[in-house]
């Protein structure tokens, strides 16, 4: 039997009222930012940054926020750099707000693999970023990186200058890329065809290349003029190995196969990228105790967009995602995965707080008389609702989707009091990526449909939950109908 409502409960829709009195106009903004328009949500440009090998020692803060795996966890929506916190935020904020770019981080304590079922294994990701990395990669991760690009990955490499042993261990970025180049059981004849110098430049601001319509230097981000050296090196070309590999950026006086600052090559299917220091991905800020330069916004080069227009290049590679699209292998028939999706089965297959499934009349169902009711009782009270699903590790495609309309009687147009986070946890409850987070701000009149890609949980089972918050003053409805997970 459905708990009776409150009065606060069985309101109707205030967004009405609210509207005529001019309080959900431009100013009325979601506590955090939905995803992208679906055209972008269903095929984004999934890159992982990497985290493992001490990419954080010393001075050095290259991530692109402190919420790992999934950045969006610090802030939804991030508008300025500073919204995430490390010295590549700038990097991943400029991609997340195209719209166009899934981002996530492989966490300190974690191995990178290809060929797994984990959500972070590389063939589920377009992209693999190696920011200045200080530990050498195990046999293993040599493989797994190599079999990626090889299938169809984009590799992203950054070096910094030797000697630029940041925990002591005696590996430097130049000895652990090299190392990986020269080390590794799928090709170490070269296969990119350049090595690592192993020099410290200390300033210098390379030029790029003219005369050229490469896409790393004309990409949808803007001209690449040149770059800064702030203490780095550079690489040296061997064509005759790999007759793919090009210099694009170039230290002050050298050209052709010497002095080469930032390169390009293809190996297999896959792509390949080198800049020789870390100083120009570095935006100043991160965390605290750290020693940063802002080398992303110096006008001696740009920077931004080699990064940006490199990542880019990198993740529009022939075979994306390992050549398995992010699936990990494996047959996918299309299909709808959840099962009561707009719940006319009442709370079947759904598990959550008693009597959020309900055909209570205070709030209009989307479609059929069943919907999910979270909070809307005008006290301080939690509301969750969620239900597992395996998605097929050969599914390219995995859209999740639900209709969500907020009634709330907050008057602010500035405060969250209430709110209603979309996550995907894990078996055990640990969250994998907070999807978005709404709140009384988001109060409008009518249902909105919200979209998110799962692509990344393919060959997973993952739990898809609700869960709504409300304060102890006035009442926020969160209403959901008419949810979906379409693979294919």
């Amino acid at each position: 039997m459905l708990r009776p409502r409150s009065s606060p409960r069985s309101r109707q829709r205030l967004a009405t009222a609210l509207a005529v009195f001019g309080m959900l106009g431009a100013g009325t903004a979601a506590l955090a930012v939905t995803a992208p328009p679906a055209a972008a949500v269903t095929t984004p440009h999934r890159v992982l940054f990497d985290n493992s090998k001490v990419e954080t020692a010393g001075n050095a803060d290259w991530i692109i926020g402190t919420s790992q795996p999934d950045p969006l966890g610090q802030k939804a929506d991030p508008s300025v750099e500073k919204d995430w916190t490390g010295a590549l935020s700038s990097w991943g904020v400029a991609l997340q707000k195209t719209g166009a770019y899934s981002l996530k981080t492989l966490p300190s304590g974690n191995t990178i693999t290809y060929g797994t079922s984990s959500a972070l294994d590389l063939q589920n990701f377009d992209t693999f970023v190696l920011p200045e990395p200080n530990v050498l990669l195990s046999a293993a991760e040599k493989t797994a990186v190599m079999k990626f690009v090889q299938n169809g990955g984009g590799l992203f490499m950054i070096s910094d200058h030797t000697g630029s042993d940041r925990n002591n261990d005696g590996a430097d970025a130049v000895k652990v890329l090299n190392d990986l180049m020269t080390n590794n059981s799928v090709d170490s004849t070269d296969p990119f065809g350049f090595s690592i110098d192993s020099l410290n430049i200390a300033s210098d601001n390379p030029r790029a290349v003219t005369g050229t319509t490469d896409p790393v230097l004309n990409g949808s981000f803007g001209k690449v003029t040149g770059s800064i050296i702030r203490n780095g090196t550079t690489a040296t070309l061997k064509p005759a190995d790999n007759p793919a590999v090009k210099g694009l950026v170039y230290r002050t006086g050298s050209s052709g196969n010497t002095g080469a600052f930032f390169a390009t090559s293809t190996f297999g299917s896959g792509r390949v990228a080198f800049w020789g220091d870390s100083s120009p991905i570095d935006d100043g800020t991160g965390q605290s105790g750290n020693t940063l330069f802002d080398g992303w916004d110096d006008p001696a080069g740009t920077d931004a967009a080699l990064a940006l227009n490199g990542t880019e290049w990198l993740a529009g590679a022939a075979g994306s995602s390992g050549g398995t699209g992010g699936t990990g292998g494996g047959t996918c028939t299309a299909a709808q995965l959840l099962a009561n999706p707009g719940f006319e089965s009442g709370a079947s297959a759904w598990a959550g707080s008693s009597g959020v499934i309900t055909t209570d009349s205070g709030e209009a169902a989307r479609t059929g008389t069943y919907k999910a009711w979270l909070n809307g009782y005008g006290s301080a009270h939690t509301d969750t609702l969620s239900q597992s699903v395996t998605i097929p590790a050969g599914c390219t495609s995995a859209k999740l989707s639900f209709y969500l309309h907020v009634d709330t009687a907050e008057t602010t147009t500035t405060t969250a009091y209430d709110t209603l986070k979309a996550q995907v946890v894990d078996a055990n409850g640990t969250v994998l990526s907070t999807l978005a987070t709404y709140s009384n701000l988001n109060a409008a009149d009518g249902y909105t449909l919200r979209t998110f890609d799962l692509g990344a949980y393919a060959g997973r089972t993952v739990t898809v939950k609700f869960t709504g918050t409300e304060g102890s003053q006035v009442q926020t409805s969160f209403v959901i109908d008419d949810t979906a997970l379409d693979v294919s």
